[in-house]
């Protein structure tokens, strides 16, 4: 565990310090828990009384406030400098080095890096290329002629179809499942006939997927995670979509096939899209929406369906009052005498 002072600390993220610069850091935690040799941050307001009660030893801000009599590190993101102060205390998982276990199957006309680290029980299969530095962990399967960038790391019992491709410091999280069949079916008399499904997955630097996720091959084009985009667990892309870079997509979101997104898109929880839409650049969709319809650039929605977000709250700011507005319908009716002379249900 490193100590570093808060000075030393603001130098590394190009902050500044009000209040005693020489406190000693050892550790991280948020306002409500953190206590001597912690420091925490500020960046959603609704958090800012908890400035005043505070165990902290120090707090990252983006401007000075009285509220807290603990020091202050003053930068211009907060929450960007308490990961850079966390990475530099913690860094992040460490991983065994084990080289490449006897117990892996790999295929003899498989390529592996430099400096990899191959668990028990993890398939490699013919003319798959796994890049320099890769750890590769227990029950994973790479498929035939699977292209793996350098730097990966790839979780127990991750599947990887053959095919596919996938960038330079990828993370993919366990279980999860990239390059299966599309659901691609042509139904005919009643009956479904599976469609081959012959584009591949293409995963480009910096990707995460979260754990238990599934991304399906193109049916005649590729399925594209754009670089830097992260995605969270039991996420289901559908075939053929395209994602663009530097994108959030929370956990449970479901992308129907042949849609696009734009870049820097950010995508809430339980999110359903239809297939064959576009949806464009720095767009973001409320937990739980339903997109039917393409979205312009820059819009905010929400709702299912999904509409502007401004409409969406009006509209849904509503709902509680509906049952006494039909009530007050039904008198008014009732005052202007009903044509059925009977009350309307």
């Amino acid at each position: 565990m490193q100590k570093k002072t808060l000075g030393e600390l603001a130098e590394y993220v190009g902050g500044s310090v009000r209040g005693d610069a020489n406190v000693k850091i050892w550790s991280a935690s948020t306002l409500g828990r953190a206590g001597k040799g912690d420091i925490s941050f500020l960046a959603n307001s609704k958090y800012e009384r908890q400035l005043r009660t505070t165990k902290a030893s120090a707090v990252v801000v983006d401007r000075e406030t009285t509220d807290t009599s603990a020091p202050l590190l003053i930068a211009e993101d907060p929450y960007y400098a308490f990961m850079q102060i966390m990475v530099l205390l913690h860094g992040h998982r460490k991983h065994k080095k084990v080289g490449i276990s006897p117990r892996a199957c790999i295929s003899d006309i498989a390529k592996i890096g430099a400096d990899c680290h191959i668990h028990d029980f993890v398939t490699i299969t013919d003319e798959a290329r796994v890049g320099n530095g890769c750890i590769i962990y227990p029950g994973a399967y790479i498929g035939k002629d699977v292209y793996l960038g350098n730097d990966c790391i790839i979780y127990p019992n991750v599947t990887i179809y053959d095919g596919c491709k996938i960038g330079n410091r990828v993370i993919i999280n366990a279980n999860s499942t990239i390059g299966e069949d599309g659901f691609g079916y042509a139904s005919h008399k009643g009956v479904h006939h599976k469609i081959p499904q012959i584009g591949i997955v293409i995963i480009e630097d910096d990707v995460e997927i979260g754990a238990c996720c599934g991304i399906e091959r193109g049916t005649l084009g590729n399925t594209v995670i754009g670089q830097g985009t992260k995605v969270g667990d039991l996420a289901a892309i559908g075939h053929g979509v395209k994602i663009g870079s530097h994108c959030l997509l929370v956990a449970q979101v479901g992308i129907a096939g042949s849609t696009t997104l734009g870049h820097h898109c950010i995508v809430g929880g339980q999110v359903g899209i239809i297939g064959h839409l576009t949806i464009g650049n720095n767009v973001t969709i409320a937990a739980q929406a339903g997109v039917i319809n393409n979205i312009d650039d820059g819009k905010t929605v929400l709702g299912a369906p999904a509409i502007e977000s401004n409409q969406g709250k009006r509209a849904y700011s509503m709902i509680q009052y509906l049952p006494e507005m039909r009530q007050n319908l039904r008198k008014i009716e009732k005052r202007l005498g009903n044509p059925e002379g009977e009350e309307k249900s």
